[in-house]
């Protein structure tokens, strides 16, 4: 009884002194934590406007349907160059593989959080001095009595065999491998929006110079027309001049005006050649030609007369959201390198068959095992964990400024475009009325010339008037294209 009572007596005593052994390391845990610097919350974004332009004309009824590229431009040989680029596009392809490799690193982070197993098959000999402490015990364990054959030892060379599993776990207790997981997630998310605004580039890269290939092929048609015309007064002035109606300054001048148009309209087809070449590099391929619409087709006017909800559309565009995604993933990394302060706790052990003897080896009396467990607090270092949390926190900063910047940049040039476009329609309608008049004043200055009311500089003027309109009308009906695709940019782009 009293052999009884001492045994509880002696367990009270180590169970007290573990006791206190914990609170102690309880107490340690929680003055390290009171010291620990903070992660920075200051990061309060600006609040959006409710509306983009107060002076918009309010005609929009239906809610914003999210964009695609057939119903935005509604061209459907544009439609085929875009879908044919999203397929060899070299740069779109790079970036779909930096997206695999961003995914892999959250792979690898999400693992991070479980135990790490690894099965091992050692085997080593060794040959201990005889006078070691090794080599004197394996010679006198040879001759204790209470040994069996079996567990004798090779003293010239002793083997150890190991077969089993080693296993080892990290204790998440402060969040820095969560916070590691989801940093790697957040960027993932934020690469995925990285392709998106990549896409909706190329996209909007590849409809401006299409677009700019209708302009150039209407604009040599123009001259082509007005080649005809030309010609045309030259043939009157120059025979006029055989009857001595006209003179030989006229006829010159006509030349000289022709020639003028000719080497224009031979700079615009070398234009036309660069154009296409930059479009064919924009799709991956070595040559060949564009295959084009004869005019300017686009859908985007439906998309002005809809409803446009500030917060929403700003945030669903991929420039934005991409800023969004890294400034989160910039706070997990802050909040991972605060952790990194704290105590680490490790776990592990290792289980399996080990003997100095082969034979022996997977007997029951060679399995073995340990559990281990570990308490690591940093106490100096060099200043590398506060330079690694300073540095987390700055850029954690960073990232916030960077989306602002975004989200600014965003609405400004939302707002902007929206009100060009409408504006568009309105100098297109009054360039349209400019030509029809200059159209008009051509026939009549070469009516008034053969009746003796007008001269040959009336006429080249009045053409010269004309032939610049027409290429005005041109360029503006490009600018106008390039504002509807600034403006699919800006409203984040149609996946296709």
């Amino acid at each position: 009884m009293k052999e009884i009572l001492n045994q509880y007596k002696n367990a009270d005593v180590q169970f007290i002194r573990t006791t206190k052994s914990a609170v102690i390391v309880t107490g340690i845990l929680l003055l390290t934590a009171c010291s620990v610097p903070k992660v920075s919350t200051k990061l309060d974004a600006a609040k959006l406007p409710e509306n983009f332009d107060a002076q918009r004309k309010e005609v929009a009824k239906a809610d914003f349907i999210p964009l695609k590229t057939e119903t935005f431009f509604k061209d459907p040989k544009l439609e085929e160059l875009l879908k044919k680029a999203i397929a060899k596009n070299p740069d779109y392809l790079i970036m779909q593989e930096r997206i695999l490799i961003a995914n892999s690193h959250l792979k690898v982070a999400k693992l991070a959080l479980l135990p790490s197993l690894d099965l091992v098959a050692d085997v080593s000999g060794t040959h201990f001095g005889k006078y070691t402490m090794e080599g004197v015990g394996n010679f006198d364990t040879n001759f204790s009595q209470n040994i069996t054959e079996k567990q004798k030892i090779n003293e010239k060379l002793s083997p150890n065999y190991f077969l089993g599993g080693k296993v080892s776990w990290e204790a998440d207790i402060w969040g820095k491998l969560s916070n590691r997981k989801k940093a790697a997630q957040q960027r993932y998310f934020a690469s995925q929006q990285g392709i998106r605004l990549l896409q909706t580039r190329l996209l909007g890269d590849i409809a401006e110079l299409y677009f700019k290939l209708i302009a150039l092929d209407k604009q040599a048609s123009i001259y082509d027309k007005n080649l005809k015309t030309q010609e045309r007064a030259l043939d009157i002035v120059s025979a006029q001049r055989s009857v001595g109606k006209a003179t030989e300054l006229a006829v010159q001048q006509f030349n000289a005006q022709n020639n003028n148009i000719h080497a224009e309209a031979s700079e615009l087809k070398l234009s036309i050649d660069q154009t296409e070449k930059a479009l064919l590099t924009l799709l991956g391929e070595y040559g060949g030609k564009i295959d084009r619409s004869s005019d300017f087709l686009s859908g985007h006017l439906e998309v002005l007369n809809q409803k446009f909800s500030v917060d929403s559309i700003i945030h669903k565009r991929p420039d934005v959201s991409e800023a969004y995604f890294e400034l989160l993933a910039s706070n997990a990394d802050a909040k991972s390198a605060r952790a990194a302060f704290f105590p680490t706790v490790n776990l592990g052990g290792y289980a399996g068959f080990n003997s100095f003897s082969f034979n022996t080896l997977f007997d029951a009396g060679s399995l073995a095992w340990q559990l281990l467990g570990g308490l690591t607090a940093p106490v100096f270092n060099k200043g590398q964990i506060k330079q690694d949390f300073y540095v987390s926190n700055r850029r954690q900063e960073i990232s916030f400024l960077q989306y602002q910047n975004t989200v600014t940049t965003a609405f400004n040039e939302l707002s902007a475009l929206l009100h060009r476009n409408e504006a568009y329609e309105d100098v297109l309608k009054y360039k349209m009325n400019e030509i029809n008049h200059l159209e008009i004043a051509v026939n009549v200055s070469n009516d008034l010339y053969l009746s003796g009311y007008a001269n040959y500089l009336e006429i080249i003027n009045a053409q010269q008037n004309k032939l610049q309109a027409e290429l005005d009308f041109v360029n503006i009906q490009l600018k106008n294209a390039e504002s509807q695709v600034l403006l699919y940019k800006a409203l984040g782009g149609g996946i296709n």
